[in-house]
């Protein structure tokens, strides 16, 4: 045995039966390609932290003097442009005969923007810098839309069942400890003045990570889809119309999933709410690279620690899992909105920055049992080719979702970012009402 064949199997379970029924080039080549997965996923998950939406960026925007209703964007500009685009790219993707290539030029993309990201740290300040900041993250969220849609089919091209799960749980486990990694290493190199210069370089480094991917990627051995056409192909426009038209009578007509899609809607208390309260810390006298990193810390811990904390409840119940994470991101809120509105309170204190840590901590953790709950439901839900269109036509609709309720709370933020702390709160009250009447469609 190989040291890559070594390597890959002390990495990875894998089942010898199914290998053995894969095509020969696939077969010959499953722990070369396991290993650049494997690599150039954790690397991208680690670039993930460099532009967290949810620490680094708020916080970069602090520095900056960035207005704090654009912090309200940050998460569903992220989010959102990386599942709209998703319906209008994926024809043309399938023109592709090998899905890799897809994927590096949507590696190069996001090293870009966040190459811009990073100059523009160095360089910008208030306003300006903050709507330059925004534009490329929109651009780095296509970029993520390309590398999402044809990373699944590379991997199910070259990965044999059995084995892709493990490849995403190690790059989520990688993710974890780069966070934490960053995060200490913040806090012990940072300093205690927080400066935006500093941040670019974190930015420079995540845009590095990036063309990693790429080059890493580049040389998977993938086999070619002989039936993509390498020219235009004239009934695209009518799938597109035909798929739009499939979302919205199936919006229309299937209550179960209309009702699912509403309280996915409402359960963004968790996903929207973290970029808030770091504002809100710094606004309270948080400051310095040392507090940043207690926040990357956290994020890092609850990413290690979400997954096997959740994945149990769901398959018992993911409808109340659901409910149970809005119930608690909500009370979370509510705590520190109190807390930070008595007299006297001020973030300076080294109680004071432990309760901001530890409100994003738990927000980040409940979000990660939301996230494993309607993923779960989703697929409970359905079967076969129904299940795919639920996934998605439900990311597309919280596309357009996401962007209205963060404008919501941009504007809110205006007056004051504990208002929009509230409302999402607020959403997320509602979200335990609507998810208990969900159907419950686990069979734990």
């Amino acid at each position: 045995m190989d040291p890559t064949e070594r390597i890959y199997s002390a990495l990875v379970r894998r089942n010898r039966e199914v290998e053995a029924e894969q095509p020969a080039q696939v077969r010959e080549n499953v722990a070369y390609n396991g290993l650049r997965l494997v690599s150039a996923s954790a690397l991208q998950s680690s670039g993930d932290q460099a532009v967290n939406a949810s620490t680094v960026l708020p916080w970069l925007f602090h520095a900056l003097g960035v207005p704090a209703a654009l912090v309200g964007l940050l998460v569903p500009i992220r989010e959102s442009g990386s599942m709209l685009p998703q319906a209008l790219l994926t024809p043309l993707i399938l023109r592709a005969r090998y899905r890799k290539w897809v994927f590096v030029c949507g590696a190069a993309v996001q090293s870009l923007a966040v190459a811009v990201m990073a100059a523009t740290a160095a360089l910008g300040h208030g306003l300006t810098a903050g709507v330059v900041i925004v534009v490329a993250l929109a651009v780095f969220s296509l970029g993520r839309c390309l590398c999402s849609v044809s990373s699944k089919d590379v991997q199910g091209r070259t990965v044999p069942g059995g084995q892709r799960g493990q490849i995403n749980g190690l790059a989520t486990t990688a993710a974890g400890v780069v966070a934490i990694t960053l995060g200490l290493g913040i806090r012990l190199f940072g300093g205690q003045d927080l400066a935006a210069g500093q941040l670019a370089w974190v930015l420079g480094g995540g845009a590095v990570l990036w063309v990693g991917v790429a080059l890493i990627y580049a040389t998977v051995r993938e086999t070619a889809d002989e039936d993509a056409s390498s020219g235009p192909s004239g009934d695209e426009p009518a799938r597109w119309n035909e798929w739009f038209l499939q979302t919205w009578r199936l919006l229309r007509e299937d209550r179960s999933f209309r009702h699912f899609v509403s309280v996915r809607g409402l359960l963004l208390v968790s996903a929207l709410s973290p970029p808030f309260v770091v504002t809100l810390a710094t606004g309270s006298g948080t400051t310095g690279l040392a507090g940043l990193g207690g926040y990357v810390i956290a994020s890092g811990v609850a990413a290690m620690v979400g997954g096997r904390i959740f994945g149990r409840l769901a398959d018992r119940s993911s409808r109340r899992l659901m409910a149970f994470g809005a119930a608690a991101a909500s009370a979370i809120i509510l705590v520190l909105v109190l807390v930070v509105s008595l007299p006297g309170f001020t973030g300076e204190t080294a109680w004071g920055s432990a309760l901001f840590v530890l409100c994003y901590f738990l927000l980040t953790l409940t979000h990660t049992g939301v996230r494993v709950g309607r993923k779960t439901y989703v697929v409970d839900m359905a079967e076969g080719d129904r299940r795919t269109t639920y996934v998605a036509v439900s990311n597309s609709a919280m596309g357009l979702i996401l962007l209205v309720v963060g404008g919501v709370s941009s504007l809110l933020a205006l007056v004051g970012v504990v208002w929009a702390l509230l409302f999402l709160a607020l959403l997320g009250l509602l979200g335990v009402v609507a998810g208990g009447r969900l159907p419950e469609v686990s069979r734990g």
